[in-house]
């Protein structure tokens, strides 16, 4: 692959990253950019985990400095999140995917219309007693991450809002814990399998680290407005492809 290509995948990641970083969906991007590449599509999806991880790390060192991270929460949320994307990994082998597709467009359609109502932050003993609920979340979440994965980011987001009580900037943090677990997760599955261009991967990884900074403040100084709209463009977005895929 030439070095241009290689500059044109590092800049096409940096802006996925930012998106990622706000609202999820930065895979929509890069993911067909290896495509046009040339990759096969198992290349391709190993690749795009290999370098998307990176920008999930750093989004949440953004936001866990920043004090947005349910840091008491992140002590199980991380964990769950990667055993569930481990085992959904392996539920690729028994169910079909294809399957999935009408109902992951019918909740990605509800998880934008949520967030167009405000739900109210739950005082911080009210979240207490929920975090059961992120645990859940976190595990279930994980797993279709890592058996499907789009949506992932707007599902833990929307989640976090409307069952924990989380402001969206404080879900944007918090699903960043599970995102960057799951990512793991997969990329640990992806390298055991020989799938991940490294060549490839870690140049975008660049981008992905400069982006992931960049989108992280934009959604900490932006806060729910800019979530918000992010969100449901995202939701937008992916619905389009699923739908598209299903035709």
């Amino acid at each position: 692959m030439s070095l241009l290509v290689i500059a044109l995948l590092t800049v096409t990641a940096l802006l996925a990253g930012t998106v990622d970083a706000i609202a999820g969906g930065g895979g929509l991007i890069t993911l067909p950019a290896l495509l046009m590449a040339g990759l096969p599509p198992h290349v391709a999806l190993g690749t795009n985990k290999g370098q998307s991880v990176y920008g999930s790390c750093a989004a949440l060192i953004a936001f866990w400095r920043a004090g947005r991270v349910d840091r008491r929460q992140a002590v199980f949320a991380f964990p769950l999140g990667f055993v569930g994307s481990l085992a959904g990994a392996q539920l690729v082998l028994l169910i079909d995917k294809n399957a999935l597709r009408p109902i992951v467009i019918a909740m990605l359609f509800g998880a934008a219309l949520l967030l167009i109502v405000r739900k109210p932050e739950r005082s911080e003993d009210d979240r207490a007693s929920r975090r059961w609920i992120a645990a859940l979340l976190a595990l279930v979440i994980g797993c279709y991450d890592g058996f499907f994965g789009p949506g992932t980011g707007t599902f833990l987001i929307v989640g976090f809002v409307a069952l924990c009580g989380r402001s969206l900037v404080h879900a944007t943090a918090d699903a960043k814990v599970v995102n960057f677990a799951s990512n793991l997760a997969a990329v640990a599955t992806f390298a055991r399998h020989g799938t991940i261009m490294f060549e490839i991967a870690m140049p975008m990884a660049l981008g992905q680290v400069a982006g992931g900074l960049i989108g992280a403040r934009l959604a900490i100084k932006g806060g729910a407005k800019l979530i918000r709209i992010m969100v449901i463009v995202v939701s937008g977005a992916l619905v389009a492809k699923l739908a598209w895929d299903l035709l």
